[in-house]
């Protein structure tokens, strides 16, 4: 039976513990827990800076710095990074501010009864994105992870 890529195995189980390390970050910071963080996006670990650090970590530490795979994995890896904390960040607050308006477009709405609005049954999802420390935790914790594995299969 043949074994799994190990570079694969490694981002993906860098992004499932870094998905349950939230549920502990969560406590932490609410001193509630809530399982469902582990499902959620945003917050501390970045998930996708984890995963994409664990396997250019892992490429660089088994193949080597120079090789194709190592660049291929860094470009894409910073390119995800820096979407999670930027694009993605901002559209989070974009939601938040429309959700903002719709508040106030509600309460307008009760003023006047011939003003016509509709209010949506869901707001939009705010948290979407993610602060620069947050990108930065899982990078570190991703990178950790990618080495460790490297050294597991070196050994």
């Amino acid at each position: 039976m043949k074994k799994m890529n190990r570079g694969i195995l490694t981002a993906l189980s860098s992004i499932g513990i870094a998905q349950g390390l939230k549920i502990l970050t969560h406590k932490k910071l609410s001193g509630n827990w809530d399982w469902k963080q582990v499902a959620t996006t945003g917050g501390m670990p970045s998930s996708h800076s984890a995963g994409v650090c664990a396997l250019a970590t892992y490429l660089a530490s088994h193949k080597g710095a120079r090789h194709t795979e190592t660049a291929l994995a860094t470009v894409f890896g910073a390119i995800v990074m820096y979407d999670a904390q930027g694009i993605r960040r901002h559209t989070g607050e974009i939601a938040r501010l429309v959700n903002e308006l719709e508040d106030s477009f509600a309460s307008l709405a009760g003023d006047f009864p011939s003003f016509e609005f509709v209010e949506r049954e869901k707001e939009l999802k705010e948290l979407l994105g993610h602060q620069p420390v947050e990108v930065l935790g899982g990078a570190i914790f991703g990178c950790a992870l990618g080495f460790a594995s490297a050294k597991l299969e070196n050994n």
